[in-house]
């Protein structure tokens, strides 16, 4: 088995493949330059099947021979050496899953620097200061990510130890925590990543950002981003830095402008797509680094898939592009907002990723853990965030940075989260447990409010409103016109409109899911939106509930509330049969996780393209035994506690889908699937026991 590929290189049939094998990152950027001819600097790559061996059985020697080879052939194409003490090649080292994890794992730029080749990159780029910058940058970064005192001088060895921590950071916390969020497997690995270092930071002509090809908060055409002058990449997604809008371009290199408009234009037909660039400007020269199909918020991926589908130069038909929106037209997003409120905003950042939200300050992630934990979601403020804090991301109500742009760390990890972000607020400092504005002092536990799609932060609780994003009704006829069924998703055997849906079972259902659009309530309480929306308003009027970024969150009233009616549910039942209940249901638990891992993958280095429908029918087959015996398990609680019928419902109704030939419905997220369900009665089997699931994944029990 080849453990590392050239970028170039043609790694598989189809881009799915090329994924698995190699990662997302560089299966696009082979794409980007067999296909396309974009400007990419040259590179190799290391495979997932390599990580995935290094972490089980240690450094292959056989890596050690493939280096060499494929950094020969970049050395010929760029003509310079590694290691070279009169005009070095230096190479970064990346990270890059088959699932996009930005920010999650570890990059090491300017590796191959020591003391000669600093004095032979200052003499070939005519800065002696440019040379000593990137070698202190090299060195932090390696100190830090592989966790050593003393960097080694021989280049080699710090690609191998460079290599081994990318390798690693597959494991840390961040990326286990995000990955639980995702709900990606564990068992993927990461690729890597060996590319020649473009520099922008080389002067005034240089430049790095990200760039999306349309808006990712609203859908809006046209490119939104940042740039930083004279910088390097990880300075613009760390937030570390004032960035730019990306607009500013047109002004300062007006011809680079147009090029990567004319580059961001090829790719985003090309994947028919919103893309997500990261490019570089050295001394004048465009490269473009990565590109992905970018997250988006639900509202729009609703624009994007109707104005792409309107253009006669885009690829998207009108059939794909209800198909790909086809889950969140059955109960279309709606958009959140404190627009009309007549308080004064106390400050007004940069709006990254649209929703109102409102809770009490916290200024570190494990206060924002704790916050949730205690049913008070809070708003998580930062200077700026970095991927350490994404388990306080996850919990929290909202983001707002002082400093970043619209494409740092926070802004893309909360866009794709659906969690409200403001970024940039640059008249906020955050300091120990206090945030201070001009003169005013706002200390951790009080409340704000704040508008992602506006940028607008208040103090206190402020009340909003929402509206249906008007795109729904032009693709809702479109798949009227194309015969293609959007549909309730209720079950057949029990027709939601006939069930009676109470406040309780909604405030019970909403603290289980943490944060519910309408559709996925209207699922957890097995009834349609029509019946839940009036019962779901009230809740907010009642200060219960907020609707933040179209879901529905419990307020820290709304939360006293459900944490009252879980004790009651918790001693009607009995404390003894709530803690068996959870004991007995491990079992199945990991028979749901294999099951589910098999579908996803063919094998521990081959992920299921679903091709084959008789593996897919033997899975199938699989889930259909597990679900029997849960059944046989579930019914009897009932007796117990009534509510868990609604989970033997739901499931029910996911394996019929499933059986039926819509294979979303084991495990795709968008709708509700037989893995979401599962994941939904753990989670209310866990709180009824009186634990947390962070008690039983360090107890090996989750």
């Amino acid at each position: 088995m080849t453990l590392t590929h050239p970028l170039e290189a043609a790694h598989s049939a189809t881009l799915e493949e090329a994924n698995a094998l190699v990662g997302g990152k560089a299966a696009n950027l082979g794409v980007m330059i067999r296909e396309l001819g974009l400007p990419v600097p040259p590179g190799f790559v290391i495979t997932t099947a390599t990580c995935r061996e290094f972490l089980a059985e240690g450094w292959s020697a056989r890596l050690d021979t493939e280096l060499r080879e494929r950094m020969a052939e970049v050395e010929a194409k760029v003509g310079r050496r590694f290691g070279d003490p009169s005009d070095p090649l230096l190479v970064s080292v990346r990270s890059g899953a088959p699932v996009s994890m930005p920010g999650m794992m570890d990059t090491i730029l300017d590796l191959g620097l020591n003391e000669s080749t600093t004095v032979g990159l200052a003499r070939a780029s005519g800065s002696v200061g440019f040379a000593r910058a990137c070698r202190k940058r090299f060195e932090a970064s390696f100190r830090s990510i592989v966790g050593v005192e003393d960097v080694p001088d021989d280049p080699w060895q710090q690609l191998r130890s460079a290599i081994e921590a990318v390798f690693r950071s597959w494991n840390s916390d961040r990326a286990v925590a995000y990955r639980r969020t995702e709900r990606i497997p564990d068992n993927l690995g990461t690729a890597i990543t060996v590319q020649t270092m473009v520099f922008g930071n080389l002067g005034p002509t240089s430049a790095t950002g990200v760039v999306f090809t349309r808006n990712p908060a609203t859908g809006e055409p046209g490119l939104y981003g940042d740039v930083l002058f004279d910088a390097q990449g990880e300075d613009v997604v760390a937030g570390t830095h004032e960035t730019e809008s990306i607009l500013v371009l047109d002004e300062r290199m007006p011809d680079i402008a147009d090029e990567l408009r004319e580059d961001a234009d090829r790719l985003e037909r090309h994947h028919a797509d919103l893309c997500d660039i990261e490019f570089t400007i050295e001394a004048g020269r465009l490269w473009l680094l990565q590109v992905r199909v970018g997250k988006r918020s639900p509202q729009a991926a609703l624009r994007i898939a109707v104005d792409m589908a309107e253009d006669p130069s885009s690829p998207l038909t009108r059939e794909q592009a209800v198909r790909r929106v086809l889950a969140l037209l059955a109960h279309p997003p709606t958009v959140a907002t404190l627009r009309g409120h007549s308080g004064q905003p106390i400050v007004v950042g940069l709006p990254a990723s649209p929703g109102t939200a409102s809770g009490p300050i916290v200024t570190n992630p494990e206060a924002a853990v704790e916050s949730a934990e205690r049913g008070s979601p809070s708003i998580l403020v930062r200077a700026e965030t970095s991927p350490e804090d994404v388990h306080g991301i996850a919990k929290a109500a909202g983001i707002l940075t002082s400093r970043g742009g619209l494409a740092s760390h926070a802004a893309v990890v909360a866009r794709g989260w659906g969690i409200p972000a403001i970024v940039g607020a640059a008249s906020i400092e955050v300091r120990d447990d206090e945030v201070v504005v001009g003169e005013r002092i706002l200390r951790a536990g009080e409340a704000l409010t704040m508008d992602g799609s506006t940028g607008e932060v208040f103090v206190g609780l402020v009340a909003g409103s929402t509206e249906v994003v008007p795109e729904a009704a032009t693709l809702r006829q479109w798949a009227d016109e194309l015969g293609i069924a959007i549909g309730e998703q209720t079950s057949p055997a029990e027709p939601a409109p006939n069930r009676v849906v109470t406040r309780e079972a909604c405030l019970r259902a909403i603290a289980v899911k943490g944060f519910a659009p309408l559709e996925g309530l209207a699922d957890a309480v097995v009834s349609n939106h029509e019946a839940v929306r009036p019962i779901a308003d009230q809740l907010v009027a009642d200060g219960l509930v907020a609707n933040t970024a179209g879901a529905y969150k419990l307020t820290d009233v709304g939360k006293v509330r459900a944490g009252e009616l879980l004790e009651a549910e918790r001693e009607a039942w009995g404390p003894e049969a709530t803690a068996a209940a959870l004991d007995a249901f491990l079992d199945l638990d990991h028979r749901m996780k294999d099951t589910v891992t098999a579908w996803q993958m063919r094998d521990a280095e081959t992920l299921n393209d679903h091709l084959d429908a008789d593996y897919d029918r033997a899975v199938l087959d699989r889930l259909g035994s597990l679900h029997d015996d849960a059944v046989g398990w579930l019914t009897p609680l009932e007796s117990g506690n009534p509510r868990l019928a609604n989970y033997r419902l739901r499931l029910g109704r996911a394996i019929g889908k499933a059986r039926g030939g819509d294979h979303r419905y084991v495990a795709s997220p968008r709708v509700d699937s037989y893995h979401g369900v599962w994941f939904e009665l753990h989670e209310d089997l866990i709180q009824l026991a009186g634990r947390t699931r962070e008690q039983e994944v360090a107890g090996g029990r989750a």
